[in-house]
């Protein structure tokens, strides 16, 4: 982790017990703490079992196709964690690098990159859905590992310019690509990267904290560009590392962050990311937030991001799409918001569309049962939940909050890039402007 070696990770001989072994070093460094909740430093420093297991494994994309293709393009013995991890773990999520025990992480405290022209950035991006093995140089400059269900690659931008990172150098950028035809009922998600970078900007102008996201083209390639928070220039400036002519200096280079999904905290695989499945629930999540270094404003926050994913019908809420900061001495925070995309564009009874009695969210309400379904959750709801968790000041930031989403939606109406799709900004304004009225004429007698 950022030049320092944090542990060994492997199965036991003679077993298939997983475990984690924290160096003495690092559990006496400044910068020591845990790699996740579920894999505490203990007074002899090993973690095994299946928490090890789901954390590494979490580090990977979820689909079993895009795991698959890892595998053909790297050519590794199988699907399992610990083999693919060998072969991409090198740039992960979070801070983690994943090495064999004797090779170090060379130039990690300095910039190596290869400059991409746009061409090569679309070639790059062309070939992230392409399956062939690679060659060895390309796997050299490509062991890049990405968690999540989504085709997307990632790079490094400096000085207004696209680069390939090589050796320890970490990307600054994910780039990812439309989703396309998705789900048995086959909805059309063709339009993604701007639905996504539409909720991005009605929850910036709803003042939750989110992940910074461009539209961008590549010529024929279309990407949603997105500023990993889990990367930090060190020596330099953000604004001086975007000057045309900066070129990074000794002492100039980009930490690494640790991070961690909610799954990874809780010690659950990536298969149980759903409640429903068995996944982190709203009463679990405001669990460990109670313990973070800022409670009320990570609880208020994740409380109103749920209220967010139930206006703009964002049904992906689930336990790896929140993660958590951990900071040295042991402290920990919730980080921005990523990955939510509204599923208005698709809600409908037309051919290929969701009906409205069908979209859920990935995180219940919790009432007299479980509430998932956008279409019976009301204001009452929001209001109970409010009431249950008593977060100070909670209620009054959620009617706040609702109030203020049709003012969010004209600011950002004005700023829509050219050509944006009709549809997707008037069906989003349309889902988000009804649940808002819903929201209002649903609220229990006793609101204050």
């Amino acid at each position: 982790m950022n030049g320092e070696r944090v542990g060994e990770w492997g199965t036991l001989r003679g077993a298939r017990t997983p475990f984690f072994r924290y160096e003495k070093s690092w559990a006496n460094s400044p910068h020591g703490r845990a790699l996740s909740l579920s894999l505490p430093v203990t007074a002899d420093r090993e973690v095994r079992g299946p928490a090890v297991e789901y954390y590494f494994d979490n580090l990977l994309p979820d689909s079993a196709e895009l795991r698959s293709r890892i595998r053909t393009r790297f050519k590794t013995r199988s699907s399992d964690a610990f083999d693919l991890l060998t072969a991409i773990g090198r740039d992960c999520v979070g801070a983690v690098q994943l090495l064999p025990p004797n090779d170090e992480p060379l130039g990690w405290d300095r910039v190596d990159a290869a400059p991409l022209t746009e061409e090569e950035v679309e070639r790059t991006l062309r070939e992230v859905t392409v399956a062939t093995p690679l060659t060895h140089e390309a796997q050299d400059d490509f062991r890049i590992s990405l968690a999540g269900a989504q085709e997307k690659t990632a790079l490094l931008h400096m000085a207004g310019q696209w680069f390939r990172p090589r050796h320890a150098t970490p990307t600054t950028h994910i780039l990812k690509l439309p989703l396309g035809i998705i789900g048995g009922f086959r909805g059309d998600f063709s339009d993604s990267v701007e639905n996504e970078w539409l909720c991005a900007q009605v929850l910036r102008e709803l003042d939750l904290p989110v992940a910074d996201a461009a539209i961008a083209r590549f010529g024929e390639q279309r990407a949603l560009v997105v500023t990993r928070f889990d990367r930090r220039w060190i020596g330099v400036g953000t604004a001086e590392v975007q000057k045309k002519r900066f070129k990074p200096r000794k002492g100039a280079w980009i930490a690494r962050l640790p991070q961690e999904d909610l799954c990874q905290a809780m010690g659950l695989p990536h298969i149980l990311r759903y409640e429903a499945d068995g996944g982190p629930s709203i009463a679990e999540a405001l669990g460990l937030l109670a313990n973070s270094e800022h409670p009320v404003r990570d609880q208020t926050n994740f409380l109103l991001a749920q209220l967010a994913f139930w206006l703009l019908a964002a049904t992906d809420g689930h336990g790896k799409n929140f993660s958590l900061h951990h900071r040295s001495g042991g402290t920990y925070g919730l980080t921005p918001l990523y990955d939510v995309l509204s599923a208005w564009p698709i809600i409908g009874h037309g051919k290929n569309q969701l009906a409205l009695e069908q979209a859920k969210l990935a995180m219940s309400l919790r009432g007299r049962r479980a509430y998932y379904r956008l279409s019976e959750i009301a204001g009452r709801h929001w209001q109970e939940l409010a009431q249950r968790t008593a977060v100070p000041g909670l209620w009054n930031r959620m009617q706040s909050f609702v109030e203020s989403a049709s003012a969010a939606l004209e600011c950002v109406e004005k700023r829509l890039p050219r050509a944006f799709p009709e549809h997707v900004y008037a069906s989003s304004r349309d889902g988000v402007l009804c649940q808002v009225r819903r929201f209002a004429q649903t609220i229990g007698p006793s609101a204050t």
